[in-house]
C-alpha cells in the first residue's frame, strides 16, 4: 500500500447552506448547517485514504474540544496521527450557495505548537504553508530520500518552502499572489523560472495548466459544492504520482475526483473511495 505524509491544517468547519451568498451587513439565514472537519491538509488526507492509500497526517490543534472532536473525525477516516496539540483548535464559518460557491471566513487557530514530531517514513507528500516548520521538515526529508513532494501553493506561499517541493501546484489566486502578475501565463512562467521543481496551477472548472508541459482540462458536470475540491485534487494527484503515473495521466485522475466530489454535497464521508471508482 502506498504510504503518503500529508502535512498542514487541520480545521474545524461550520458549514450553512444559504440561498445566496451575503453582499450586505445585516443578519442572513442559511436553509442548512453541518459541522464538519475541513483544512487543506485534512481534506487532502482524508481524500487519499478513502482513495486506497495509508495516510499519515503530520497537522496541529488545540488541546481543547474542538481538537479532540477534530481528532476523532480522522481517526474515523483511518487517518494515522502525527499531531501536535496545544492552543486553540482553527474553526471556519462557511457558507455554499445552490451553485456550490463558497465564503469562508477562517480562524487560524491561537497558541499552536510550532515544533513538529519526527518526520515518518512515506512514498510521497503533500504539504501546505499554514505550519512552516514542518512543512520545512517534511520537504526536506523528501528532498534527502528522492521522494515526489508536492506544495499546496495558496495564498501566501513562501518562496523558500516551494523551493524544495518536486512540484508546486497553486491555485490560481495564489500564482498570483506568488508573483503579483495578473495574466495566468505570464504568472505560471514567473513562478516556473524562479522555482525549480515542476510548476502548475488549478482553475476551477477551467482544470489544471503546467509550466512547459500540457494543460488537461476539468471535467464538465452540475457542481452543488466545490468546499474542498482543490485539496481533494492535491490528495489524489499525490497519490497518483506515487503509484508512478506521469503529468498528463495524474492529473487527469484528479480532476475526476475532484469533479466527482462536487457532484455530491457534504463533508469527508461524501469523498469519491477507490471501489467507487473502480466499478464506474
Amino acid at each position: 500500500m502506498i504510504r503518503l505524509l500529508v502535512c498542514g491544517i487541520s480545521v474545524m468547519d461550520y458549514v450553512h447552506r444559504v440561498a445566496a451568498l451575503p453582499v450586505s451587513e445585516g443578519k442572513h439565514r442559511s436553509t442548512s448547517f453541518e459541522r464538519i472537519g475541513g483544512g487543506c491538509a485534512a481534506n487532502a488526507a482524508v481524500a487519499a485514504a478513502r482513495l486506497g492509500a495509508e495516510v499519515t497526517l503530520m497537522t496541529r490543534m488545540g488541546a481543547d474540544a474542538t481538537g479532540d472532536e477534530l481528532a476523532g473525525l480522522l481517526a474515523g477516516q483511518n487517518i494515522v496521527p502525527a499531531f501536535a496539540r496545544g492552543g486553540r483548535t482553527p474553526l471556519s464559518s462557511v457558507m455554499v450557495d445552490p451553485a456550490g460557491e463558497r465564503m469562508i471566513v477562517n480562524f487560524p487557530g491561537a497558541d499552536l505548537p510550532d515544533t513538529p514530531p519526527d518526520v515518518p517514513t512515506f512514498d510521497a507528500t503533500l504539504c501546505d504553508c499554514r505550519w512552516p516548520q514542518a512543512t520545512e521538515a517534511v520537504l526536506r526529508a523528501a528532498r534527502a530520500a528522492g521522494m515526489p513532494a508536492v506544495l499546496d501553493g495558496e495564498k501566501y506561499t513562501p518562496e523558500s518552502l516551494a523551493a524544495l517541493a518536486s512540484h508546486v501546484v497553486f491555485s490560481a489566486p495564489g500564482l498570483r499572489d506568488f508573483t503579483g502578475i495578473d495574466a495566468m501565463p505570464q504568472a505560471l512562467a514567473d513562478a516556473a523560472a524562479r522555482l525549480p521543481g515542476r510548476v502548475a496551477y488549478t482553475d476551477g472548472p477551467n482544470g489544471v495548466t503546467w509550466a512547459d508541459g500540457p494543460h488537461i482540462p476539468a471535467q464538465r458536470i452540475a457542481s452543488v459544492d466545490t468546499l474542498g475540491a482543490g485539496d481533494v485534487w492535491h490528495g489524489a494527484f499525490t497519490l497518483a504520482l506515487a503509484r508512478g503515473r506521469d503529468l498528463t495521466a495524474a492529473s487527469t485522475f484528479a480532476n475526476h475526483v475532484a469533479a466527482t466530489k462536487c457532484t455530491r454535497a457534504g463533508g469527508w464521508d461524501q469523498y469519491p473511495t477507490h471501489i467507487e471508482l473502480e466499478t464506474e
